[in-house]
């Protein structure tokens, strides 16, 4: 029988820090499920030119999420400021003038991105030990309480066969919403608990981003940021994404709703958004080295059709587990979205991942009788 003591649902930030929070306990009696054949779950980067960019989440702010920011440190990662110095682009519609304004003052709490892309911190988790634990094309498919410390968590592979892992322990690190929707829970969650995971919004889910990358970032040779705002569309806010050194990117947040955009051929919106950089930045805009258009409402590992809608600003954590047998303490979500602090964002996946694994750690260090601190500080070899 495969027995694991914990089962961590997903290979993305969450489920990669808890099971380094694991490695880091000395418990390595763990398996990681993983639907997709990549690690990073909405951290995405693309490399090309030998530098990586990043489709999914790109900033954190260390003043107001010192967390994540001493794991950046602990695995020796470097970081960079948001490019803003210069001018920013404004557009009314397709057909008006551009507009360039001074930049936006420099805020006290400056976002940074990490060198090499978010994937960077997924690698360099992953490195201490994760990594060899992860089975990926694993879609975890029903999740049932047999009674006692037994969990069978079982799964579809991709070659449609059926992988069963019995465990203790359950961490959830997938959106609340996506587990709601995709696994079956037996015996259910209680009324309440359920419907406060399915009615919590799913970070990113709704949105879809465009990525150029040029040989040289040539805008600032024109005194512009790379920052610009748009009516017009399809996109409605654009950010400098270049390396330090190397090539230029540009990339910009799609504003046409994902309702719509299902609507909409792949290759015809990305057309749209190069012609809009075009008139942002000038023809050479319009002669990408490559470009990317990553639409995550149409990631079924990402989102449900309950998101094609946006909500206002990021969601409230749901409750994490519920307060009654069976699935008390036992059934966890440490996905971004069960962050009391930091819910929909970066921070919120390692905040999250944290407080799961205490509460795991403890269950057990007391079936044990004996006592399992997590480190404050995690050590990294």
């Amino acid at each position: 029988m495969n027995k694991s003591s914990v089962v961590i649902i997903g290979a993305g930030l969450s489920g990669l820090y808890a099971a380094f929070l694991l490695e880091q306990q000395g418990l390595h009696d763990y398996v990681v499920l993983e639907s997709r054949h990549r690690l990073g779950g909405r951290l995405l980067s693309e490399t090309v030119a030998n530098a990586r960019f990043d489709l999914g989440a790109t900033w954190y702010w260390p003043d107001l999420q010192p967390q994540l920011d001493a794991l950046v440190r602990a695995l020796g990662l470097e970081t960079m400021q948001q490019q803003d110095a210069g001018m920013m682009v404004f557009e009314q519609s397709a057909t008006s003038p551009v507009q360039r304004f001074e930049g936006l003052p420099a805020d006290a709490t400056r976002s940074l991105r990490i060198e090499g892309g978010m994937a960077a911190l997924v690698d360099a988790l992953a490195a201490q030990g994760p990594w060899r634990k992860v089975r990926f094309g694993h879609r975890v498919r029903r999740i049932e309480q047999q009674g006692g410390a037994d969990i069978l968590v079982e799964a579809v592979t991709d070659s449609a066969q059926t992988s069963q892992v019995h465990a203790g322990h359950v961490l959830l690190a997938l959106p609340p919403r996506l587990a709601i929707d995709q696994i079956a829970i037996d015996p259910g969650l209680p009324p309440a608990l359920a419907r406060a995971w399915a009615g919590c919004p799913t970070w990113m889910a709704p949105h879809a981003k465009y990525l150029a990358v040029y040989p040289r970032p040539f805008w600032r040779e024109q005194g512009l940021s790379g920052s610009g705002r748009s009516y017009a569309g399809p996109l409605v806010e654009i950010h400098d994404a270049s390396p330090p050194e190397g090539p230029g990117a540009l990339f910009g947040f799609v504003g046409v709703p994902a309702s719509a955009r299902q609507k909409l051929p792949h290759e015809a919106l990305l057309s749209l958004c190069r012609a809009q950089m075009g008139r942002l930045f000038g023809p050479q805009a319009q002669q990408p080295l490559a470009e990317w258009l990553k639409d995550w409402s149409q990631d079924a590992d990402t989102a449900t059709s309950a998101d094609f809608h946006p909500a206002a600003g990021h969601a409230t954590a749901p409750p994490a587990s519920a307060t009654e047998p069976p699935w008390k303490g036992r059934l966890v979500g440490i996905a971004s979205e069960w962050s009391p602090s930091f819910a929909g964002y970066v921070a919120g996946a390692i905040d999250a991942a944290q407080r799961g694994t205490d509460r795991v750690i403890a269950d057990l260090a007391q079936q044990s009788n004996g006592s399992s601190p997590l480190h404050s500080h995690p050590h990294v070899a």
